[in-house]
């Protein structure tokens, strides 16, 4: 009997799997495999964090799946030049006929993935693809015309109108293979629980959830108790607002599909409700399918470039000096220092505060988004390439249906706005402690005035002045492409 490969990526899960369940429901054995690619980990900038989290999902799946009679295999390899023929010398060890798993939208993704398709074929394997990683197909979303969409705003809503039952009904896990089909190997490979090892640096992700019970119980949480509010709680940070799904959604413990379900399990209004959280919460995932159509519309994305093209002109001022201090927290602005002492100490950073210190980086710093998209996805738990871009060319108005360049954030007016107390910046920032309320914003200025000294950096950038100086890059550029 031919058995059916099953191959997981980022979609580390066993309810609303459709490769898994396709596979299963061929009524022949089925062995997993996870190719670990570390030099690819690198070359992608992948956080220690994120790895380890990973590490421990699979641990988690190798269990999950041993319950359903389906061995995992994790093989480490170096790059993604390695796995066609590692895929199909497992085919000949199992003698596989069928080759399952889902869609990646990523430029080298979806070149490794040709490149398997064109081996497999020619050794006589099926290689079938399932789209898991978003609620609506790239490229089924489009406009009028039949083109991708440049702007949030109505492909969220032809996305909302393309949904169907189907979207509000995850496939759930499927039932174990018939223990009678396995062969003898399987059997042993389930019994021995093959180790996993990875050379790859790690930092512990151990404060967050790695199993399927948690994950789910964290969702009907967020959905029950915190989503009508998230509209007016998110933004926030010194709040828990926020679901903090984002990590399990980027590597698929947790799929858009299940989201979109409980949601409207517990807000069935939530569709015609637009001004309540619930939808609020909802356009944050349509945010996330509308940066993963734009990069399977736009491979050039994939390749470090700007969507608008003539903002490739802006003439990025790279001080390290300037960079650094970004990077270790030391630029005199408390919210922004706090937010990157976040992200440096718990892989995870608010997603206001995000859109602070990369704001901060690109206007008042003038080094380019790159060097912060890089930054992000080596540090982030959440890191995906589409987001990520996404957020920094929307930050750094090189993006589609980006934040003009003329509208900059103040640092300190954002920080007054969304930590009036000043309890985050405090929180992250102990030499602030002794600075009172809102004051933890502007310390220097408390200080002068109440004959103290603190030992905190002054501001490395004046902000009036960095702020011209991004207007000016922004119009020399502009002016160039006319």
């Amino acid at each position: 009997m031919s058995v059916q490969i099953l191959w997981f990526r980022n979609d580390l899960r066993t309810k609303d799997n459709h490769a898994l369940s396709t596979a299963v429901a061929s009524g022949k054995p089925v062995i997993a495999i996870y190719l670990l690619c570390t030099k690819q980990w690198q070359q992608h900038h992948l956080a220690p964090i994120q790895a380890d989290l990973i590490l421990r999902r699979l641990a988690q799946l190798q269990d999950d799946l041993a319950s359903l009679n389906i061995p995992l295999l994790i093989h480490q390899l170096d790059s993604f030049k390695q796995v066609p023929q590692s895929l199909v010398e497992l085919c000949e060890q199992y003698q596989a006929a069928d080759v399952h798993c889902h869609y990646q939208y990523e430029l080298n993704e979806q070149r490794r993935d040709e490149a398997v398709e064109q081996i497999l074929q020619a050794q006589q394997t099926s290689f079938h693809q399932y789209h898991g990683e978003c609620v609506m197909k790239p490229g089924t979303v489009r406009t009028r015309t039949g083109e991708s969409f440049k702007v949030f705003t109505p492909f969220r809503k032809a996305w909302l109108s393309g949904l169907t039952e189907a979207e509000f009904s995850p496939l759930a896990t499927p039932p174990a293979v018939d223990k009678h089909l396995l062969p003898a190997s399987f059997v042993e490979l389930l019994k021995s629980k093959p180790l996993l090892k990875c050379d790859y640096p790690l930092v512990d992700s151990s404060h967050w959830a790695c199993d399927d019970k948690q994950i789910i119980q964290q969702l009907r949480d967020f959905s029950a108790s915190k989503a009508a509010d998230y509209k007016t709680a998110r933004d926030f940070p010194a709040q828990a607002g926020t679901s903090k799904l984002s990590a399990y959604l980027a590597l698929g413990m947790l799929s858009p599909r299940q989201c979109l379900a409980r949601l409207y399990l517990d807000h069935p209004r939530c569709l015609e409700a637009q001004e309540g959280g619930a939808f609020t919460w909802l356009s944050e995932i349509v945010w996330r399918e509308f940066y993963r159509h734009l990069i399977a519309a736009n491979p050039r994305l994939c390749k470090g470039q700007a969507y608008i093209a003539w903002t490739e002109a802006v003439n990025w001022q790279l001080d390290e000096q300037l960079l650094k201090a970004w990077q270790e927290g030391r630029t005199g602005y408390p919210i922004v220092d706090a937010a990157m002492l976040q992200l440096k100490q718990t892989g995870w950073m608010h997603n206001r505060l995000r859109m602070i210190v990369a704001s901060f980086l690109t206007k008042d710093l003038l080094v380019s988004w790159r060097e912060g998209e890089r930054w992000f996805m080596q540090h982030l738990i959440d890191g995906d390439f589409a987001s990520n871009n996404g957020g920094w060319q929307w930050a750094a108005s090189t993006g589609t249906d980006a934040q003009p360049y003329f509208r900059i954030f103040n640092p300190t007016t954002q920080a007054q706005r969304f930590d009036p107390s000043g309890d985050f910046v405090r929180y992250w920032l102990p030499e602030l402690a002794k600075v009172p309320g809102k004051h933890a914003h502007q310390p220097h200025t408390w200080a002068e005035k109440n004959a103290t000294s603190i030992n905190y950096p002054m501001p490395i950038v004046d902000h009036a002045i960095q702020r011209k100086l991004a207007l000016s890059l922004f119009e020399q550029a502009k002016s160039q492409a006319q």
